[in-house]
């Protein structure tokens, strides 16, 4: 806020300088992408066994979800208080990016094959990474509603749409990239994230200017920041848009995190029209991830243009419509060929959500002045999906122990598709509920 109380206006930005402001988002999606995908699957199948590899996949994620959920708000508020000569953003994204890399290191040569007793030092590591990671993203995350003019925050949305989707497949290409007779190199794949992390960083440091006339904020007090933390879910559509993005987020990922060990189990062979494609199922991830990225690209930075004329609801009902469609595919068919088809399709429909999902949050913000802090409460609508993955874990190992027994060997994974396919059709239903936005 200005003097006058009023918002100060906000030029509007060029298409390079909206790029450049979304271009640390791409190496965050490449980042997690490449563990969340290929890594963290695989090194969970490492230490647990092929018959523990879901729950010890399911208690590393909640694990670090907490921190995430923890860290973002706060860092966020922090960032909202804190004017340095180069500006408000900047200095968390610099040393949080910094000392995520360092973590990566931990997340490579923790895990021993078989081997549980090693599970505490990863999820060591990955506490490290993920405490880091928000450091530097909840501050960024504040970048659009800082910077954007309303008019144009669908445009930049579609900016971090498509750096998101770039990011995925970049991260998702790295198993096919450092797969090399039939084993894939984690060591080098944790190498070029950090490397992409370090590079999108100072682009966007370097070249987004933040607004230096910035409503003074009082002093940071902890215990006023507990108390005011969850203020914004106060609000009827912030609640909602939170709600909403919870449930579309918990669908993708549980699509996402069992997709390898679906493919390792259930497809097996990865021919495409009768042409080998992929060694393992880490590199079969990774086609996935480059399928998806052809839809995607096709669809985010389109889908927020679009949702600036049309309105951000209707691009969120077909967008979820269309990740609805995939696992409940994936219930009935199980060749690798159709598998690459839905993740064009999983990509059409994730590439406009992600678009819009930016703008729907900026647009509904309650605050103009605590923007980071409560883009970091809705933030935690991506992070907390990830504690039901536990018991979606001890699900999956469970009925395919039991479908085992009973003639269904593909039970478990029938489950925890069914599981998403509900989330995105409830996420999807539950946008009407938000009133500000059409």
């Amino acid at each position: 806020m200005n003097a006058t109380g009023t918002a100060p206006a906000r030029p509007r930005l060029n298409h390079f300088q909206q790029a450049m402001m979304a271009l640390f988002w791409f190496g965050i999606q490449a980042h997690w992408s490449a563990i969340l995908l290929i890594t963290l699957p695989k090194q969970a199948f490492i230490m647990g066994g092929d018959e523990a590899k879901g729950q010890t996949l399911g208690l590393i994620l909640p694990t670090i979800a907490i921190v995430s959920m923890i860290v973002a708000p706060l860092f966020g508020a922090l960032s909202d208080r804190i004017m340095t000569p180069i500006g408000r953003r900047r200095p968390w994204i610099i040393v949080g990016t910094l000392f995520n890399i360092i973590g990566l290191y931990g997340l490579a040569v923790c895990p021993r094959e078989n081997d549980l007793s090693s599970l505490p030092l990863y999820i060591g590591a990955a506490i490290w990474v993920v405490f880091w990671n928000n450091v530097a993203n909840a501050p960024y995350n504040a970048l659009i509603p800082d910077i954007v003019a309303k008019e144009q925050r669908g445009s930049a949305a579609g900016w971090y749409g498509l750096m998101s989707m770039l990011g995925n497949a970049v991260g998702a290409a790295t198993g096919i990239i450092f797969t090399k007779n039939g084993v894939t190199d984690l060591n080098a794949i944790y190498i070029s994230i950090g490397v992409l992390m370090m590079l999108s960083m100072l682009g966007t440091v370097f070249f987004t200017s933040e607004p230096r006339n910035v409503e003074k904020l009082p002093p940071f007090r902890f215990r006023e920041f507990l108390r005011g933390v969850f203020d914004p879910l106060r609000d009827h559509d912030f609640r909602w848009v939170f709600w909403t993005r919870f449930l579309m987020v918990m669908g993708f990922f549980t699509v996402q995190e069992f997709l390898q060990f679906y493919f390792r189990d259930v497809v097996k062979v990865f021919t495409l029209f009768g042409r080998n494609v992929a060694e393992n199922p880490e590199s079969a991830v990774s086609v996935f991830g480059l399928m998806l990225l052809l839809g995607a690209v096709a669809s985010s930075l389109a889908a927020g243009v679009l949702s600036d004329r049309f309105g951000r609801k209707v691009m969120v009902y077909v967008s979820s419509g269309l990740q609805a469609i995939v696992p409940l595919i994936f219930l009935f068919f199980t060749s690798f060929d159709l598998a690459v088809m839905m993740g064009i399709v999983f990509g059409l429909g994730y590439g406009a959500y992600q678009a819009v999902d930016w703008a729907l949050a900026s647009d509904v913000l309650p605050s103009e002045s605590d923007n980071a802090k409560d883009m970091g409460v809705w933030h935690i609508a991506f992070t907390l999906p990830q504690l039901v993955l536990l018991p979606a874990g001890i699900m999956l190992d469970y009925f395919q122990t039991v479908g085992k027994r009973i003639g269904q060997a593909n039970l478990g994974y029938d489950v925890v598709f069914i599981i998403a396919a509900v989330c995105f059709v409830l996420g999807t239903v539950l946008v009407r509920k938000i009133r500000k936005v059409r």
